[in-house]
């Protein structure tokens, strides 16, 4: 499908978290075809296109700052959470009420439609794939749960007239995106080979944030009817954890290659950590990394018409030729988004195995 043929909203397009990383690409997008775009977000929006947004700094939970916010606004995409790493206090307060504070404000304004970034976190660890969008919700840990709530509250509003299409996207890669992914990044950099949990030889489905925007936009100018309704949104190419690291190694040129480590003890050892706070790998990504992960992408193709681009390896590619263009600008920081390096703790030593 051509996106960039596709009429886009008149209006202007609020997105929250739009200083993130899913955020500013969306927004570059938005503003590419001349959508008028105004961006609400705890951090500063410290991007180059900040003289093109009305870039508004403040909370998703201040219910004025929300409302100041919402006026004129055509159209909405949630894009701001608090990811895993983040207190559990602070994930239930962002992702549930701040969610349910902003579909109150946008029914209060009359806005048209209200997309929601939800995540495949809210299957929990299936004993099936690919997954469905009518498979059972349990969430793994506060976030996977506080996603689920989130939906919860979509749908409420959904069944009182607005329209609210909530996507479940496999964890996705591209320009601005470190977090846990930097780790892979930087021991390839290195020229150091990579551990994988097990043979490596489950299939693991990620994408590419270039894809997911151009279903969000599919979202924004799509039939209400059509697009009212939730998907699962991954990578239609995609190969085995083992393939999908050592397509990172092959791009660092140094001739490294993926290491099997025993699963069972290394996910002790994940689980030791975490509970110690010396690990930035949760449970979500430990237990399910030497599982078979994918989602059916059937209802995004049969309503919305739409086959993402690029493969896992295309995707985690690119996303490492930008942090070797861009890693200087992140020595000796860190924090608990995507866009910075997450704390390594003890993987820091663990690297020098490798």
């Amino acid at each position: 499908m051509n996106i960039p043929h596709q009429r886009m909203p008149t209006g202007l397009c609020l997105v929250t978290g739009g200083a993130g990383f899913l955020g500013i690409n969306l927004v570059r997008s938005l503003l590419a075809r001349g959508v008028p775009t105004r961006v609400l977000d705890i951090a500063p929006f410290d991007h180059p296109e900040r003289n093109r947004v009305d870039a508004v700094l403040g909370d998703i939970r201040d219910v004025d700052a929300v409302d100041r916010c919402m006026r004129k606004v055509s159209v909405v995409v949630h894009c701001a959470a608090a990811l895993p790493l983040a207190s559990e206090e602070d994930i239930f307060s962002t992702d549930v009420d701040g969610t349910r504070i902003l579909l109150e404000a946008a029914e209060r304004w009359g806005v048209q439609r209200f997309v929601f970034i939800s995540s495949t976190s809210v299957y929990g660890i299936p004993d099936h794939h690919p997954i469905v969008e009518t498979d059972a919700l349990t969430g793994v840990g506060p976030y996977g749960q506080a996603k689920i709530d989130a939906e919860g509250c979509c749908e409420r509003f959904r069944q009182r007239g607005l329209c609210v299409p909530v996507l479940r996207p496999k964890s996705f890669v591209g320009p601005e995106r470190l977090g846990a992914f930097e780790l892979l990044y930087e021991w390839a950099w290195e020229g150091r080979s990579f551990p994988v949990l097990g043979r490596g030889d489950n299939l693991y489905q990620l994408l590419d944030v270039a894809d997911l925007v151009d279903v969000i936009e599919l979202c924004l100018t799509g039939e209400r009817e059509t697009v009212d309704e939730v998907f699962n949104v991954g990578a239609a190419a995609y190969g085995t954890m083992r393939e999908n690291f050592q397509a990172v190694l092959d791009r660092a040129g140094h001739g490294r290659q993926v290491v099997s480590l025993p699963a069972r003890p290394a996910v002790l050892i994940l689980q030791l950590l975490e509970t110690l706070k010396l690990s930035p790998l949760y449970r979500w990504i430990y237990d399910t990394a030497d599982r078979d992960s994918e989602v059916s992408i059937a209802r995004l193709r049969s309503r919305l018409g739409f086959v993402p681009r690029h493969s896992n390896r295309e995707a985690l590619q690119r996303n490492y030729d930008w942090y070797v263009a861009h890693r200087s600008e992140f020595h000796g920081r860190s924090g608990i988004t995507h866009r910075l390096p997450w704390k390594h703790g003890a993987l820091a030593l663990a690297k020098w195995l490798f």
